[in-house]
């Protein structure tokens, strides 16, 4: 049996604990499912010891010097406060090591604003990457040869793999997972995590539902979870002024100055938004429409062409081949 691959997680004071727990607890994960040792988690910081995240939580840690950069399979680095970040980019021990870490790791990344260090150390020059949605201009900025996909979920360039962060870092270790364990494990790790869907990376950082639900006022939060929820319903504005209790005018006005869209388009993305997640499953594209409130498949169709400039078709062929099966 071959020796566990060993899954380095970098990590500094105030870092977000989710960027640590996150991917471990998948790593963990897969190792249950399989029942043997595939992966050894290994908690790292620059000097070891007890590193107190950002979250009150505190981490027991090993200092990098302890492991050996050539025995590392996968290297993340957690983000977090820019304070924990500048000291972790400023001890040259860390650098050297995470430089030669990477060079020799199957993979290498970061999860959040772990991108940062690894700009620091050079590592992400002529690359992809993805970070949290509220750090992405300030790191395009600073690294013009760095390519900042400013949606996506999680970005995989060659052997680095970057997440926007927090629970992203358990979409993208999830498919780490199932590069290596296959599908089926993968899917089972994130059934026993309770995840409404394994999300892929091109998936936006933005939910349509959490945009309206932060924009719109007290009055139509609750209609935009109904919405969501009710997808094959019928959805018009007679229907949603209806259960508002508001006349249809009056709906369409204060719906569309609430949530920056009209109804229709509204509903058009959360049906489209669902329709891409289910793209990744497999399931059938007529099965997809009646879940989704089309009529049938080639309403669909073209309503995902004028949406996305490709067929359902080809978008699953382009961005689903990982997710099938």
């Amino acid at each position: 049996m071959s020796l566990p691959l060993t899954v380095a997680l970098l990590i500094f004071p105030r870092c977000q604990v989710l960027d640590v727990t996150g991917p471990a607890m998948v790593f963990e994960a897969g190792n249950d499912e399989v029942g043997r040792a595939h992966y050894d988690i290994r908690i790292l910081s620059a000097q070891g010891g007890v590193v107190r995240t950002s979250s009150a939580v505190a981490l027991v840690t090993e200092p990098v010097s302890e492991l050996p950069p050539t025995s590392i399979d996968t290297l993340l680095v957690a983000g977090g406060d820019e304070s924990g970040l500048k000291g972790l980019v400023g001890d040259e021990t860390v650098r050297r090591w995470s430089v030669e870490a990477s060079h020799t790791a199957r993979r290498y990344g970061s999860v959040c604003s772990g991108a940062y260090a690894l700009a620091h150390f050079g590592l992400l020059d002529g690359k992809r990457v993805a970070t949290h949605w509220s750090t992405c201009a300030s790191l395009a900025e600073a690294w013009p040869d760095v390519e900042v996909d400013r949606n996506a979920l999680f970005v995989n360039d060659g052997s680095l793999w970057t997440s926007a962060g927090v629970t992203t870092g358990i979409d993208m270790s999830l498919e780490m997972v199932a590069a290596d364990l296959g599908n089926a494990v993968a899917h089972a790790i994130a059934k026993r995590l309770v995840l409404y869907a394994r999300r892929p990376g091109y998936q936006s950082q933005f939910s349509p539902v959490l945009d309206a639900q932060s924009q719109a006022d007290a009055r139509f939060a609750p209609l935009v979870q109904w919405m969501r929820e009710n997808l094959a319903q019928q959805l018009d504005v007679p229907c949603l002024a209806d259960r508002a209790r508001m006349s249809e005018r009056t709906f369409l006005r204060r719906f569309t100055q609430s949530t920056g869209e009209t109804p229709a388009h509204f509903v058009e993305t959360l049906r489209l938004d669902r329709t891409r997640t289910l793209l990744a499953t497999g399931m059938l594209l007529k099965d997809i429409a009646a879940q989704t409130g089309y009529s049938s498949a080639a309403q669909l169709s073209k309503a995902f062409e004028r949406r996305f400039g490709m067929t359902p078709t080809l978008f699953r062929e382009l961005h689903c081949t990982s997710h099938s099966g």
